[in-house]
């Protein structure tokens, strides 16, 4: 095969999936929300000139097609350049972070393939960090362009965001790998596969930080101050409509499947899954499907977890959302990483020796850790109750 050949084929099925999916996530969280309200969600686009319905599974091509035949309308106040190239660097950034994810293990061909865009990255967690830290001049680049305050004050609170909940992320981050002494996002998923001790079982409190951190990260409620359409008429990108808009919808879910992939991949074992898959690669075509089926579904699970928080959960208020992230996270994300430093240093045999003793010490020290955190939380400053005036003399 043409050494050019296969990343280029891999390239065009992770595009194609990944748009496909994301259009079909707004159909899905939308009958979420129908049911959570209790209501009807889409459910009668079909097949076009027919009366044939198909569950409404035709929404998204005819949210597509509208979008597509909207006129392309540029304010004429904006610069121009930088407001187009803002959904463009969003979309790319959000596109390009799936390059170092492993989607499987790796498909039994002659010459096996393995099941990432670009294999072998030894720097995978860094490289994943610094793509998807561009979004961040995309949501600053939109807000700026737009030359509009509302949206310039949607940018500088989400770039706040956005920076802020980085740091907890990367703190949940280094136990994991510090736990499996590698940055390769492939030798992460082996080394739970090969030890069968996930990392969401050794470390609970790197997973609530990552999972918190990465939900914040996506902008998804109760943390979707960019947008926060009755605070600020519509975010950074109240300016954009058309495809320009749509890329910024399709960043936006392709966020949230990124969060969810790397949820997986660095807590939840990956494609592994005890009794059904092997932690070896000398696997035939039945294991291999088996392994990419196994890393989809718990994505899936995941992003629904996403989507019933987003639609349960009121939105924080913006001092609220800093506070989490600077005051809980930071904290949380700090006693995780020299709690499993220490471990890896003094005790590297305790995880593999006695396995459930070790996991249910380490939920117990969680718990403790996390309702010591509640009750040094701020108390009134917090709370969404109105604050008591003086009257004025």
């Amino acid at each position: 095969m043409d050494p050019l050949l296969e990343p280029l084929i891999k390239i065009a099925v992770v595009v194609f999936l990944l748009v496909t999916a994301a259009a079909y996530l707004v159909l899905l969280e939308r009958w979420i929300a129908a049911w959570v309200q209790d209501r009807r969600g889409p459910n009668r686009v079909g097949i076009p000139l027919t009366k044939i319905r198909l569950w409404g599974l035709g929404q998204p091509l005819a949210d597509g097609l509208k979008f597509l035949f909207k006129e392309e309308y540029t304010p004429a106040h904006v610069d121009k350049f930088l407001y187009i190239a803002a959904p463009i660097s969003l979309l790319a950034s959000a596109l390009a972070v799936f390059a170092v994810i492993p989607l499987g293990s790796i498909l039994p061909l002659e010459k096996p393939v393995r099941l990432v865009v670009a294999p072998g990255v030894d720097v995978g967690m860094i490289y994943v960090f610094a793509v998807s830290s561009i979004a961040v001049y995309g949501v600053v680049l939109g807000g700026w362009a737009s030359n509009n305050k509302y949206s310039f004050i949607g940018g500088l609170r989400s770039s706040a965001q956005l920076i802020a909940y980085e740091i907890p992320l990367g703190l949940g981050l280094l136990g994991v790998v510090l736990a499996s002494g590698s940055l390769n996002l492939e030798q992460i998923v082996a080394k739970q596969a090969a030890t069968g001790l996930w990392n969401v079982l050794s470390q609970p409190i790197g997973f609530l930080v990552f999972a918190v951190a990465a939900c914040a990260e996506a902008a998804r409620l109760p943390f979707d101050l960019p947008e926060a359409e009755q605070e600020l008429v519509g975010g950074y990108h109240t300016e954009y409509s058309g495809m320009k808009l749509v890329m910024f919808a399709t960043a936006e879910f392709l966020h949230l499947i990124a969060a969810a992939v790397l949820i997986v991949v660095l807590f939840l074992g990956g494609w592994h899954f005890w009794g059904l898959t092997g932690p070896g690669e000398e696997i035939g075509w039945g294991g291999a499907l088996l392994r990419v089926g196994v890393l989809i579904g718990k994505t899936f699970l995941v992003i629904l977890a996403f989507m019933v928080i987003r639609w349960t959960w009121p939105r924080f208020r913006f001092d609220q959302l800093m506070a989490l992230g600077w005051k809980a996270m930071l904290p949380l994300g700090m006693v995780n990483l020299v709690l499993v430093a220490t471990i890896v240093e003094y005790f590297p045999h305790w995880p593999a020796q006695h396995a459930g003793l070790f996991c249910g010490g380490m939920w117990v020290l969680a718990l403790c850790v996390w309702v010591a955190a509640a009750m040094l939380a701020p108390g009134p400053a917090q709370r969404n109750a109105p604050i008591a005036v003086p009257p004025v003399e």
